[in-house]
């Protein structure tokens, strides 16, 4: 069939057959998943230069360019979405997901505007709505889909700026932070490098927060914190932890909130994972009382499986996230009925990132999240256990969620010896763990999190690290 010209009525053959051919594609990758290797077979250098040429003075059909980004990705691509990958708290990209992301992409909608994509905007507001209420946080809050935990904290820290400094008289979206009161900041001693990032990018600096000392666990000390805020001048804006990223431990939080109210400061809780444990009744104890807080970033993408980029921060009051997100022009409708999704992101024009989320939780419903919460919290403490019984392997940390702290023999030779046992584990391409560090001591962290893992994939990860500690053991060079 010879090939028909676009006038703005449909596709061409070769713009068909490009659609077809990656829809084929994505399916064929998720059908090869359970026996694909667990890390890429080509190397970076390698699968960079495939790609990395100069640029073509004449452009190909856009079938040939899907087929020689298939062909030339072949081998370079990480199996995140195999239960096998353990690595950095990343979610599988749930199918159901990656079928609505199919449809993200095709719709080209511009999600910042409600008024334009009325289709959008429902499925984005169920999807804060029932997050919301999945975690038991106040049901008035409000609520922006950003792309991730980090851009969430910093969502998060600027509604508290704004807050903390209006209180003071200072109009800080309009005036800016030359000459503005300064207010202290104060966060854990073990917190996560996203919320330091937000800080940086809310023009805070991160070097200006006073790091509070922490337990074994991570956790902020309670008499550590009522000290550091004995020194406050002013309201301070506290960032607390719901699932430290080596433990898996939560910030106590009925000790500690009802500690910054009495400075009359904001409490900001960086829950990228371990918030979603309050989806859990009974494990929801946990972390009690993470709802006093003022404003939480969560990640979508985590353990919800959603496909990247997925985040959401959620502020109690939604008038300080307004004001200091909102950026309507004036040729932009004024819509009251609904909220302005750009009224609650740093960005006017972005893709319907909300979709896929929105068909995970329908095709799970709260039982599912709580199933796939518990079981998750339940395999974590499974591989502890046995990695644990062998003789010279040691787990570091207690059980709190689905973060578990590996480490290898003792002495100065032990963080060697850990570090051989993950390359090893790594290179046998069955499991993927990744690296870390942990009371003092180099550990393999394993984050288990991806929708598809079950028992025989915690005891696979498990026999793979002890099978490698004792080959490296037996074979030290």
């Amino acid at each position: 069939m010879a090939d028909r010209n676009n006038r703005g009525r449909g596709l061409t053959d070769a713009q068909a057959q490009a659609l077809t051919d990656a829809a084929a594609a994505a399916q064929r990758y998720r059908e090869d998943l359970p026996d694909a290797p667990a890390r890429p077979t080509v190397d970076l250098d390698s699968a960079v230069a495939k790609f990395l040429t100069g640029m073509p003075e004449t452009g190909s059909p856009e079938d040939e360019v899907i087929a020689h980004i298939i062909r030339d990705a072949e081998g370079a691509i990480h199996s995140m979405a195999r239960p096998s990958f353990y690595g950095y708290v990343l979610g599988g990209s749930h199918p159901v997901g990656v079928a609505a992301d199919f449809l993200v992409s095709a719709w080209g909608q511009n999600a910042g505007s409600s008024f334009e994509t009325p289709a959008v905007t429902g499925m984005e507001r169920a999807v804060c709505d029932w997050v919301i209420d999945l975690l038991s946080l106040p049901p008035e809050s409000g609520a922006g889909l950003v792309t991730g935990g980090t851009v969430a904290n910093m969502v998060g820290i600027m509604s508290a700026r704004h807050a903390l400094l209006a209180a003071r008289g200072w109009d800080v979206e309009a005036d800016g932070l030359f000459g503005a009161p300064e207010f202290p900041i104060l966060i854990g001693a073990d917190a996560h490098s996203a919320p330091f990032a937000a800080l940086r990018y809310a023009g805070l600096g991160a070097a200006r927060a006073k790091r509070v000392a922490t337990d074994a666990e991570g956790r902020i000390k309670p008499a550590a914190l009522e000290k550091a805020l004995a020194d406050c001048d002013a309201p301070p804006l506290v960032v607390l932890q719901a699932g430290q990223i080596n433990t898996g431990a939560f910030d106590p939080f009925a000790e500690l909130i009802p500690l910054v109210r009495e400075k009359k400061g904001w409490v900001h809780v960086d829950g990228a994972f371990g918030l979603w444990l309050a989806a859990v009744p009974d494990l929801r104890d946990r972390l009690a009382h993470v709802g006093d807080a003022d404003s939480w970033a969560v990640d979508l993408h985590k353990w919800l499986n959603a496909p990247f980029d997925a985040g959401m921060v959620i502020v109690r009051d939604r008038a300080p996230l307004v004001a200091s997100m909102s950026a309507r022009g004036a040729y932009l409708p004024d819509t009251t009925a609904h909220w302005e999704p750009s009224d609650s992101t740093p960005e006017l024009s972005r893709r319907a990132r909300g979709i896929p989320s929105y068909a995970i939780l329908r095709h799970l419903g709260r039982a599912g999240v709580r199933e796939l919460v518990a079981r998750h919290c339940r395999l974590a403490a499974r591989i502890a256990a046995k990695v644990s019984a062998h003789p010279g392997i040691s787990v570091l940390n207690e059980i709190h969620s689905n973060q578990v702290a590996i480490a290898c023999g003792d002495g100065p030779d032990g963080d060697d010896l850990t570090m051989r046992v993950l390359h090893r584990v790594q290179d046998r391409g069955k499991v993927y763990p990744t690296h870390g560090e942990w009371a003092g001591r180099k550990i393999i962290r394993v984050s288990v999190i991806g929708y598809a893992m079950q028992d025989e994939d915690a005891d696979l990860l498990a026999s793979e690290i002890i099978g490698a500690y004792d080959v490296c053991v037996n074979d030290p060079a």
